[in-house]
């Protein structure tokens, strides 16, 4: 071999293998996850629209508002009958030109999927935000801030509550506490707004301690603190909500992967060595359980994401999940398609998480042929 030729390192080239092997996969599962997104978001099209016969409905309305237009004019009052239904029908025809009804339902589908997955979502029939816009965009823009902030904050809380309390528990197996929390494990299968209703109704009314239902106080409070603790304040009952209907059973789930990763042979070992117990947790213990952990953490960030209309609807969160329901009564079709694009997009970003976090973690996983 030539000495003057570069060589490599054997670590550097098992890394760029690696992390080529990684990124292969990672668009791999992209492209899956995208595709997936495509055919729900295309499916949620057809049903919000009824295969066309929403189209029919939509009709009938135009040619309603129109005619109304006209009549209320105070200037079309003495025109000839025959000349004001000229009016009317002319004012259909450009409304349903605007709204492309006059083409193929199937055609203008596959240009609302277009649209939809490029964020491109239009202008709302019947709703707006709280600024006037009747751009779809803009409204759950508006939206989604709140909608973050409860969820995202009640899974971390479940999340390092969960794990704090399980590693206990497995230092203390058959304690009292570790069988009451066996015993509290099936109260788990009860949804969050379930636990939701009975909160408001013991610390809204009977003991009117906390909100009942909103975000912030109305009118909103002046002042940064004054805004954020009046948003705290609001804030609790929906969290206590989700935190008891998931906390007993994650710590179960998660006890019981600690115990038994406790008992493996090289923890006994480390333990006969005298290492401390903080240490033989962390290193020994929680490593080797983080991949089936975090898989059980995302899994149950996607139920709740699923579980956000109604718990929203519950405490009045001003959230995507309540702009849901409120399309849905008024059959906003734009609303509800481009709600239910951006939970197709979150619940996508989740999984795509869960893969590459499952794949780094895990080194049993295979990427592309090669060992982790």
């Amino acid at each position: 071999m030539n000495p003057e030729s570069p060589v490599q390192p054997p670590a550097r080239h098992g890394l760029m293998r690696d992390l080529r092997r990684l990124l292969v996969y990672s668009g791999k599962r992209l492209l899956a996850l995208f595709l997936t997104v495509l055919v729900g978001v295309y499916l949620t099209i057809v049903v919000a629209n009824m295969g066309g016969e929403v189209d029919e409905l939509r009709m009938v309305q135009i040619r309603s508002e129109a005619a109304e237009m006209v009549r209320a004019n105070p200037d079309f009052q003495d025109m000839p009958s025959e000349e004001r239904n000229r009016l009317i029908q002319r004012q259909v025809e450009l409304e349903v030109e605007r709204l492309r009804l006059d083409e193929p339902f199937m055609l203008r589908s596959i240009d609302y999927l277009r649209q939809a997955i490029s964020l491109d979502l239009g202008r709302a029939e019947q709703m707006h935000s709280d600024r006037g816009s009747r751009e779809v965009y803009d409204i759950i823009v508006e939206r989604l801030p709140a909608t973050l902030l409860l969820f995202g904050t009640a899974n971390l809380l479940v999340f390092f509550v969960s794990v704090f309390m399980a590693l206990s528990l497995s230092r203390h197996y058959g304690s009292l506490l570790d069988r009451c929390v066996i015993a509290l494990a099936p109260s788990s299968a009860a949804p969050g707004w379930f636990y939701g209703i009975f909160l408001i109704l013991l610390f809204a009314f009977v003991f009117p301690l906390l909100p009942a239902s909103g975000m912030v106080a109305a009118p909103p409070p002046e002042g940064t603190w004054a805004y954020t603790l009046s948003v705290l304040r609001h804030m609790l009952l929906p969290l206590a909500a989700m935190f008891v209907s998931q906390l007993f059973v994650s710590i179960y789930s998660w006890r019981t992967f600690f115990l038994i990763h406790s008992s493996e042979d090289y923890v006994e070992m480390a333990r006969a060595k005298g290492l401390p117990v903080g240490l033989i947790e962390r290193r020994y213990i929680l490593r080797p359980t983080l991949a089936p952990i975090i898989t059980s953490f995302l899994l149950m960030l996607v139920g709740l994401w699923s579980g956000a209309i109604i718990l929203e609807q519950v405490f009045n969160w001003p959230g995507l999940g309540s702009l849901l329901f409120q399309a849905i009564g008024h059959r906003d079709t734009p609303v509800i398609i481009g709600s239910v694009v951006i939970f197709a997009y979150l619940l996508a970003l989740t999984v795509f998480l869960l893969d590459i976090l499952y794949a780094l973690l895990d080194p049993r996983i295979r990427i592309e042929g090669g060992e982790r």
